[in-house]
């Protein structure tokens, strides 16, 4: 009991200085000295992957992706017509057999994504999969009832605007290219890119209202 109570005091101190490392980040760090330890994983190969999640892939390097889209006309059309190629130039590499589609969203055409088997996902430009993009009931009602699923997100679309599921496979990933929003001329691409969230790519939310941002 009295170690509980250390720890609850610990956590408490965090979260009032930041100086101390959180509750979950001890454990990740006692875990990967074991692991260590026992000779199962390389330290320094472990924070290669932590870098790349950090500065190579994952949402903000998929929003810097539909950023350039929304900005640049001939990058689109490149991203429409082979993602791989496109996102290639961010230097981001696929696993061999992969193969990335960029989907467009119109007025007239709302495309989200799903894998139905199980959780293949874009993680090169996504990074790592929401625990719900995982679950069962996302992967079977957004197949069977999108809008309801829209509706849980907090997305309400045109009654003429058609959703398009869009259904991963371990060969096949997919992007969402939402729609750029109004009012935002002459932005530049670093700034669009704060308007991209994770759900507008994957198809269960919408870019930020450019309000707001500070």
């Amino acid at each position: 009991m009295a170690q509980d109570n250390h720890h609850h005091d610990h956590h408490h101190d965090d979260h009032e200085h930041g100086s101390e490392l959180s509750e979950m980040q001890l454990r990740v760090r006692a875990l990967e000295t074991v692991l260590a330890e026992k000779g199962y994983v390389d330290p320094a190969a472990l924070d290669a992957i932590v870098e790349a999640y950090e500065t190579k892939v994952g949402p903000h390097t998929g929003a810097r992706v539909v950023a350039k889209a929304w900005s640049d006309p001939v990058f689109k059309q490149a991203l429409i017509a082979d993602a791989s190629k496109a996102v290639a130039s961010f230097g981001l590499l696929n696993r061999v057999g992969d193969h990335l589609i960029a989907v467009e969203n119109t007025p007239k055409q709302h495309n989200m994504i799903v894998c139905t088997l199980c959780s293949c996902y874009p993680w090169e430009v996504l990074g790592l999969p929401p625990v719900w993009y995982k679950s069962a009931p996302y992967r079977s009602r957004a197949v069977n009832d999108p809008r309801g699923v829209l509706a849980d997100f907090g997305v309400t679309l045109p009654a003429d605007t058609q959703v398009r599921v869009w259904d991963s496979t371990a060969e096949t990933r997919f992007i969402v290219l939402p729609m750029r929003p109004s009012g935002t001329e002459g932005w530049s691409e670093e700034r669009l890119a704060e308007l991209v969230t994770r759900n507008s790519m994957i198809g269960t939310g919408l870019p930020k209202d450019p309000k707001e941002l500070p």
